[in-house]
Parts: C-alpha cells; sequence; structure tokens
C-alpha cells in the first residue's frame, strides 16, 4: 500500500461531471478573465468566510500584495511577519516597497508569538501579517487589540486556513482583511494559481479591486497605476463548485487528525504540534517534531509513506533575506522548528485504515529505535 502526501486525482473523480460541465460552461461563454463566475464565487467565498466583500485575484502572494497596497503600505513602513511561513508572506511586503520584520513564533504551533511581536513594534511599523500556519489560527484575540494600540493594519495570511475560526468566529471578525491562495494542493484548491481577499471594509475592497485591475473604475478609465492580477473564470468555476464540498472535506480532515493524534501522542522522541482550545483548527498540514527527521522520513518512504516538511528554512535564514543578518540565535523557536518538523499525508480522501497504516509506520519506526 502506498500513501501519497496528497491525492489531488482522487478529488477530482469524486467531483468529475461537476468539474468538466463547469469549465465547459466558461469555455462557451468565453468568461475567462473577471466575469459573471469570478463574481458569482466571489459573493459565494464572502457568504462562506461571513464577510461582507471579497477580492478575486491572480494567486495568494498578489492577494497580501495587493492588500498591502490597498491599506497604503509602502516604502518607509515596517511590516511584521512570522519567521515560521512561506516566503510569499515577506515577499509580498517587499513587492509593495515596505520591509519585513520577522517575529518568531510559538514552539507549540508555529504561529505568530505575541510577546516578540509586542517587543519588535516600532515607530517605523504599519501592519502586521499573522499567518494562521498549517491552517491553526493565530491568536488573533491577543494580536487585534495589540495591533490597534499601536495604530497597526491587520492583513492576515489565510492561504492555509479555509474555514478555520478562532473563539468559533470566523477569521473575517478580525482585523482589516484576510487573504487567501487557491493553489491547487490547498483545503479549496483550483486547477491553477488564484487568491482573494475578503474584508468588512467596501472603501477598502473597491479599491483593491481597482488596484489589481490596472487600477481602473471603467474600460480604459484608469485612476491610477495597479497591476494585472484578476481571477479567471475557469478557476472561478472550479472553486464555485468546490466550496460546496469543503465543510464536509473539513470534518473529514478533522477526522483524521483526531487518528493521529489518539495514535501518536506518548512517542518518545516525537511531539505532536499543539491546538489551542479556542482554535478551529483546519489541518491543511498534520505536522509533528522528531528528533530525527531524516531518518523517520526514510523509513515512511520505505515503507510506502509519503511525507514533507513545511519548512525546512525559516525565511530569516534565507539566502534572500541574509541582508539583515539574523542569527539561528534571532528566532529559536523558528529556528528549532525548521531543524525537526516533519508533514505527515493529510487530505479528505485520506481513509482511516490509511491513517492508521501511517500510525503503525511511525510507531515500527521508533519501536526499531529502542
Amino acid at each position: 500500500m502506498y500513501i501519497p502526501f496528497a491525492d489531488l486525482s482522487s478529488q477530482y473523480r469524486s467531483l468529475q461531471p461537476e468539474i468538466d460541465l463547469a469549465m465547459k460552461q466558461v469555455i462557451e461563454k468565453c468568461a475567462f478573465i473577471n466575469g459573471p463566475y469570478a463574481h458569482k464565487f466571489e459573493e459565494e467565498f464572502a457568504q462562506f468566510c461571513a464577510a461582507d466583500f471579497c477580492v478575486g485575484v491572480g494567486n495568494g502572494t498578489d492577494a497580501l500584495f495587493v492588500a498591502l497596497k490597498g491599506l497604503g503600505v509602502g516604502p518607509g513602513d515596517e511590516v511584521l511577519v512570522p519567521a515560521m511561513t512561506f516566503i510569499a508572506t515577506a515577499e509580498a511586503v517587499s513587492m509593495a516597497g515596505a520591509k519585513p520584520v520577522f517575529v518568531d513564533v510559538d514552539p507549540e504551533n508555529g504561529t505568530m508569538d505575541v510577546a516578540d511581536l509586542r517587543a519588535k513594534i516600532s515607530q517605523a511599523s504599519k501592519a502586521v501579517i499573522p499567518v494562521h500556519l498549517y491552517g491553526h489560527p493565530a491568536d488573533m484575540e491577543a494580536i487585534e487589540p495589540l495591533a490597534r494600540e499601536n495604530g497597526l493594519f491587520i492583513v492576515q495570511d489565510a492561504a492555509q486556513a479555509h474555514g478555520a475560526t478562532v473563539g468559533g468566529r470566523s477569521l473575517s471578525a478580525f482585523g482589516d482583511c484576510a487573504c487567501y491562495s487557491f493553489y491547487p494542493g490547498k483545503n479549496l484548491g483550483a486547477y491553477g494559481d488564484a487568491g482573494a481577499i475578503v474584508t468588512g471594509d467596501a472603501v477598502l475592497a473597491e479599491r483593491m479591486r481597482k488596484f489589481a485591475n490596472h487600477g481602473r473604475k471603467d474600460k480604459y478609465d484608469h485612476q491610477f497605476e495597479g497591476v494585472n492580477s484578476r481571477m479567471d473564470g475557469l478557476q472561478a468555476a472550479v472553486l464555485s463548485v468546490k466550496l460546496k464540498h469543503l465543510k464536509d472535506w473539513t470534518d473529514r480532515r478533522r477526522a483524521v487528525a483526531a487518528v493521529y493524534d489518539r495514535e501518536l501522542s506518548g512517542i518518545e522522541g516525537f511531539k505532536l504540534l499543539k491546538r489551542r482550545v479556542w482554535a478551529g483548527h483546519v489541518y491543511h498540514l498534520y505536522v509533528v517534531r522528531c528528533n530525527d527527521r531524516e531518518a523517520l522520513s526514510d523509513y515512511l518512504a520505505e515503507n510506502g509513506v509519503a511525507s514533507g516538511i513545511h519548512y525546512p528554512v525559516a525565511v530569516p535564514f534565507m539566502e534572500a533575506y541574509e541582508c539583515y543578518g539574523h542569527t539561528h540565535e534571532d528566532f529559536p523557536a523558528a529556528y528549532a522548528m525548521q531543524e525537526s518538523i516533519l508533514s505527515l499525508p493529510m487530505y479528505a480522501e485520506l481513509s482511516e485504515d490509511s491513517a492508521l497504516r501511517v500510525c503503525e509506520v511511525v510507531r515500527g519506526y521508533f519501536a526499531g529505535a529502542e
């Protein structure tokens, strides 16, 4: 039995008639850029997120960039971002002309450490980007009042957190906006690149929509320079089909996580990340920590179980940011995570038997290591 890390083909087969029909309709109507299918999905996703407005864009990185530009972030500004995330979080800050300032993370779940955030706020700080890492939301009930007290905008990076909640509240209840990626491997994934921003601010939504469409109000009526980052109709149609299934898929991911939690707890030299009691975790990834990660990963592969590392290098230590001169001592929690984290298979179509097999192989490795 081979257990892949993810299985997009299985998902497609379960939805093939709906997906094929949706794409056929877009092609027949030539509704390729923005258009009725993009607008329909924007309305549906806003409702799903309990938000007033949704602006579809070309990808998740652009969602962050467009949000920052919409809020007026630019040269001379600093934006606080967590050290453990995908590079896009910091990259979008640099794209906007601002400086990313890295914040260490909570060692138990990888989200932004509120105490270090407080210590890193300066006179130049303009915004903070909490990342809901692996599907576990950041502590927005602590981050939001701290940000507001210091006059900071809040742009949530929810690329891995479709449907996540904090204290039973949707992510859209916090901050200025939340940015989503629909990269194919996400909990809600397109068949190409796509992204979106949700917000309750009508003025911000209009500004972001214009900026993402060459700064224009109407055709050839360009009020300012913008960029070309628009959701295409094919991706929107696919996402509309998939969105109807997202709640069930999330429930299934949580069921798989419950199997892992039950079967993998208490193993010496092996640690599960901790879910906070207030966190509505959606398990984009199921991440564990192991003192001998490479050997465990090799053993899993030898026994037909795929795994991954998210992420092997924390952002401040990447070559792209060596100009800031950070050392491992600057972000001890992020450094410890990058050295020990391992992602186990996690997708809605993963059967309980397969999840149990993953656990069996993990336990087999540690039994042999004793």
